[in-house]
């Protein structure tokens, strides 16, 4: 049956730049032969000379459509009857066609009637729900997601993964296309429930694909790192050791880094790291501050003080800029971590992101639809379960409670040691280890159904030890594919924090205006 052939498949869009050199049926059937070898299952073809081109070399199925520029309609794809006959006759098993409600020359009745009389099954286009329930009303047998963002208004960059999902809840026959560029953007609109995906200018059109890397590199080659326009300089201020670096894009240019004398205070900290940077005043205009605790509106403020120490709602951004003469941004330190590696890291390519760090303590960040949340947003360690009393989450899994655990059971010894001790096979140490794993694992369970990411982004001492993230995620094999958290291992390590926080502020990203909207 041709709907199980697609179901659950790779349909690959092979439709070269009109009047471009690839134009060419011989090309066209190339790109279909290839695709097909490395696992498609399905093409998607336009014109009735190239469908017939196509299905004359393969046997897989093809859906099918005509392109036109109308004077008197916008509708482009399959407009006319006679189009869809005449694919139907060239060999598609699927035509589809523009199912939009916007003046058109043929009806979508009368395009499904003529396909099916044709013994053929119908694909509708669509840019919304509403067009998916008229379509259907209709008797369609796909609907896809082709004409998102197509329609007016300025052009999305990201794929429409929520009218996917809207669209699963009227029919499981959903075809995702539009905009899929990579392959975790592809993930994501499985995830969401389509039934096949279309991917097509990132595999077929060697033009799109050479402008998107152009683009990126010649961004890459104009932001210098040694020019100084768009260095940044990033400090983060942790609970032992303040680190400050230049930064431009992904590159930690220099770095240098100092101890954060608890008892000095803020002040004393900021003013240490100016004297430390004073030879680099002349190479950046910005700067991004990542810090353990709460920011808002350019304060900061302590949520755990054991951590470090701080007057509450300190004025971080004024001081900042104060003393450095140049404007500031602040941001939590896991949420600028979360944010670096959405831009350059674990997450680059996709929607929604959760950042976990999995350390002495833990923390978090969450990004949603390129937007970081900030305030209070991420603070996952500090969770409460009434099942396991007052304390926070993080007192009963951290690289703390492992300490604790093991001291419980007579060895004085960090969570590394017990890590070491798990390893040469000492069961009790593997315990301790299992029953954090176990627990961060939980936790990841309850963010996918809160937040529903594409990625949940594993970091720290604890969450990269070696073995870690595979027992997370050996508490998901039961699990739909839908439920479970896609966990990926942290790329940027160390440096997260401090990329992040200067991608924020960067003038080179027009950081003020994201700044402004990031603290709004």
């Amino acid at each position: 049956m041709l709907r199980e052939d697609i179901r659950n498949s790779l349909i690959v869009s092979c439709q070269p730049v009109p009047d471009g050199p690839m134009d060419h049926a011989d090309y066209v059937t190339g790109f279909a032969k290839a695709a097909l070898d490395a696992g498609a299952r399905a093409l998607r073809i336009e014109s009735v000379d190239y469908v017939k081109a196509v299905r004359a070399a393969v046997t897989a199925p093809i859906v099918g459509i005509v392109k036109r520029d109308l004077s008197d309609s916008p509708v482009r794809i399959t407009p006319f009857v006679s189009d869809a006959e005449a694919l139907a006759d060239a060999g598609a098993d699927i035509v589809a066609f523009d199912a939009t409600d916007r003046a058109r020359p043929a009806s979508v009745k009368e395009l499904v009637h003529a396909i099916k009389a044709k013994g053929k099954l119908t694909m509708a286009d669509c840019s919304s729900l509403e067009d998916a329930r008229r379509a259907l009303a209709a008797g369609v047998d796909f609907v896809g997601t082709t004409l998102s963002g197509y329609v007016g208004g300025q052009e999305p960059v990201e794929p429409d993964i929520e009218l996917i999902a809207a669209m699963r809840q009227l029919t499981p026959f959903v075809i995702a296309e539009g905009r899929i560029r990579f392959p975790d953007q592809a993930v994501s609109a499985a995830k969401a429930g389509a039934f096949a995906v279309v991917v097509g200018s990132a595999i077929t059109r060697t033009e799109h694909v050479t402008g998107w890397f152009r683009e990126a590199i010649g961004n890459a080659y104009q932001s210098h790192p040694e020019t100084g326009h768009d260095a940044v300089l990033s400090i983060d201020i942790g609970g032992t050791k303040t680190m400050a670096a230049l930064v431009c894009g992904e590159n930690v240019v220099e770095e240098v880094v100092v101890a954060t004398e608890r008892g000095a205070g803020p002040d004393a900290w900021i003013s240490t790291i100016f004297e430390t940077t004073s030879g680099w005043a002349d190479r950046y205009q910005r700067i991004g501050i990542a810090v353990t605790g709460v920011t808002e509106a350019g304060t900061w403020s302590a949520l755990n003080p054991a951590t470090l120490p701080i007057p509450d709602r300190y004025r971080l951004v004024d001081c900042v800029e104060t003393l450095f003469g140049k404007p500031a941004f602040a941001i939590n330190d896991a949420q600028a971590a979360a944010w670096g590696e959405y831009r350059f890291g674990a997450g680059a390519g996709v929607s929604r992101l959760v950042f976990l760090t999995i350390s002495t303590g833990i923390g978090g960040g969450v990004v949603i639809d390129g937007k970081p949340l900030l305030g209070l947003a991420g603070h996952f360690g500090l969770i409460r379960s009434p099942s396991e009393g007052q304390s926070p989450f993080e007192d009963q899994t951290s690289g703390r409670w492992i300490a604790s655990e093991a001291a419980q059971n007579g060895h004085q010894i960090d969570a590394v040691g017990v890590f070491d001790r798990a390893r040469n096979g000492e069961g009790w140490a593997a315990e301790i280890v299992s029953r954090s794993a176990l627990r961060a694992a939980t936790l990841c369970r309850d963010i996918q159904l809160m937040l529903d990411p594409d990625v949940i982004v594993i970091g720290g001492g604890i969450g990269l030890a070696e073995g870690y993230l595979d027992l997370m995620r050996s508490h998901f094999k039961e699990l739909s594919p839908r439920l479970a958290p896609r966990l990926v291992a942290a790329r940027l390590g160390r440096h997260a924090g401090i990329i992040g926080a200067a991608d924020l502020a960067g003038e080179s990203r027009a950081g003020e205006g994201r700044a402004e909207k990031a603290t709004a």
